[in-house]
């Protein structure tokens, strides 16, 4: 593991007391995002497992698709394409199934716009062709992707631009995996607000097999709870949020993501509100699945804010 790939770019609100850092040498992930010194996302563990196994933490880009696959084939847009069991570029999930895309230490993107002591925002891109087989082999779609972080007034914002600048339709199934924790709160305490959505019904694998109920907007203490549930129907502008200790950290999908899961596993101290472009399993199912046509773009951004509230 080389230093390119562990080096940060430090983002900073001074003003509102949020700093985050990302990794563009390691899939630009997300590893802090601190509030007043405190840090506000679960490392797991950490970075160097993450680069070399996966083992999400922090906020992950999961590219090019988010949770897991049904198979190690798909077929879409007029390739059949076989995903290698290879290791080193995906994960497997206990089942043995491919989960996140690729691993984030394959996935190198350059900075075009940032400062190595702090700034405001950080915009990097990375071309997927076949100049890379180890990436193309596992996603044959040529596109270019942006990515752009803005941390002001309390507020990390994230977008991913998919850009089919080539002659190849794109299909679009990515996400991210937020860990949000809230320091020095037992989780039974916290308190989560999930808005009104679809619930999928998983299979024993965690694959979509077909829509439940929509859920009215729900309120509740995490307590003993695990979850690990699927959603669509996810309306523009939804909000997800966590509070306890003093904090109130919110997740808002602004566009392009119209499904979510929701994670939180028990004795673990965080909870993962995760927006997702597809359902799980859309390069094999086809289920939601969005696919670009050449020369089209699709911009997904959410927002990860933090507020002053709840009990002490």
């Amino acid at each position: 593991m080389n230093d390119t790939m562990l080096s940060t770019v430090c983002l900073r609100d001074a003003e509102g007391e949020l700093e985050a850092r990302f990794m563009p040498g390691a899939g630009m992930l997300c590893c802090s995002l601190r509030h007043r010194g405190k840090e506000l996302l679960a490392q797991n563990a950490g970075v160097e497992t993450y680069v070399r196994r996966g083992k999400t933490m922090g906020i992950p880009l999961l590219y090019p698709w988010a949770n897991r696959l049904a198979a190690f084939n798909y077929d879409v847009a007029g390739r059949a394409v076989v995903v290698p069991h290879d290791r080193t570029r995906v994960a497997l999930d206990g089942n043995g199934l491919p989960i996140h895309g690729v691993i984030g230490g394959r996935l190198e993107w350059e900075p075009v716009r940032s400062s190595p002591v702090a700034a405001d925002s950080l915009v990097a891109r990375l071309s997927w062709n076949d100049a890379r087989p180890e990436l193309f082999e596992i996603f044959p779609f040529r596109h270019d992707l942006e990515y752009r972080a803005v941390l002001a007034a309390n507020r990390l914002t994230v977008s991913v631009t998919v850009h089919a600048s080539a002659e190849d339709y794109v299909p679009v199934a990515f996400g991210f995996h937020p860990y949000l924790s809230l320091p020095r709160v037992a989780r039974e305490s916290w308190q989560v607000q999930l808005p009104a959505m679809r619930h999928l019904v998983l299979d024993a694998q965690q694959i979509p097999s077909g829509p439940e109920r929509v859920h009215a907007a729900q309120s509740f203490a995490l307590g003993e709870l695990e979850l690990d549930d699927g959603f669509d129907q996810v309306a523009q502008g939804a909000r997800f949020e966590v509070t306890a200790g003093g904090r109130v950290v919110t997740l808002e999908l602004i566009e392009g993501y119209p499904c979510a899961q929701v994670f939180a596993r028990r004795g673990g101290e965080f909870i993962c509100f995760e927006p997702m472009t597809a359902p799980a399993n859309a390069l094999v199912s086809g289920s939601g699945l969005r696919v670009l046509a050449p020369g089209e773009r699709l911009r997904a951004t959410f927002a990860v804010s933090v507020q002053d509230g709840g009990g002490e």
